[in-house]
């Protein structure tokens, strides 16, 4: 089901419609400017057949931050297969910040999770993705991600990238090795500073990222608050 963020700036008190599909996007405070939604599961995710689609749509010189509450775990589907997909357009100078928690694939789940942002003119985007390859003592399951962004200033796509992180994919020394963790930090629009374990895209825009064995020995925390 549709989940939708959707917010605009206005000078007396910037707008924002929200509406529930499998994640409930509820409004809390934020200063002026800023326009601060949690996203809450409403119910058990992510099972079996779950499709779950992520709409988010920001107008005008606002902040729109996105928190989660929880991690979310895929759980073991028995031969099905679950989505997950969000789209985001910025435009008019919007900012978007969505700190995602671990994304877990437990052992025999499998799936789909795409990431699409379009970005308009003066428009910034910060996002962190921590995907993390079965619970503990699990080898995990299977996932595939899609990212896809483009800016108007470029007219053309900024980041394009496909992973399969399948068993028997992942473990390639290109790909994770021996790390059951991906966390990343994602930046369109603007640049993370240089450092040897960033990325700088040809266009406007960077990706720091860890290979780690446990979530939480990465240091991308640090780096999300600089961000």
């Amino acid at each position: 089901m549709l989940t939708r963020i959707e917010v605009a700036a206005d000078p007396v008190r910037d707008r924002c419609v929200l509406r529930t599909g499998d994640l409930s996007p509820r409004r809390l405070p934020a200063p002026y400017g800023v326009v601060r939604v949690a996203l809450v599961a409403a119910g058990a995710l992510l099972l079996a057949g779950d499709e779950v689609r992520i709409e988010v749509v920001a107008h005008g010189k606002l902040r729109l931050e996105i928190v989660e509450t929880a991690g979310t775990v895929a759980y073991a589907m028995r031969g099905g297969s679950a989505r997950w997909n969000v789209d985001v357009t910025l435009t008019d100078g919007a900012e978007l910040s969505w700190h995602g928690e671990p994304f877990v694939v437990a052992e025999g789940a499998d799936v789909e999770r795409s990431t699409s942002v379009t970005l308009g003119e003066g428009c910034r985007a910060t996002l962190r993705e921590s995907l993390v390859l079965g619970r503990h003592g699990e080898a995990g399951g299977r996932l595939r991600t899609r990212m896809r962004a483009a800016t108007a200033e470029r007219c053309g796509e900024l980041l394009v990238e496909d992973l399969d992180l399948s068993p028997g994919v992942r473990s390639g020394w290109a790909v994770l090795g021996d790390a059951r963790c991906l966390d990343s930090i994602t930046t369109l629009g603007h640049r993370l500073p240089e450092a040897p374990q960033t990325l700088q895209l040809e266009g406007p825009g960077s990706i720091a990222r860890r290979l780690v064995s446990e979530q939480h020995a990465s240091d991308l925390g640090t780096l999300w608050s600089d961000a």
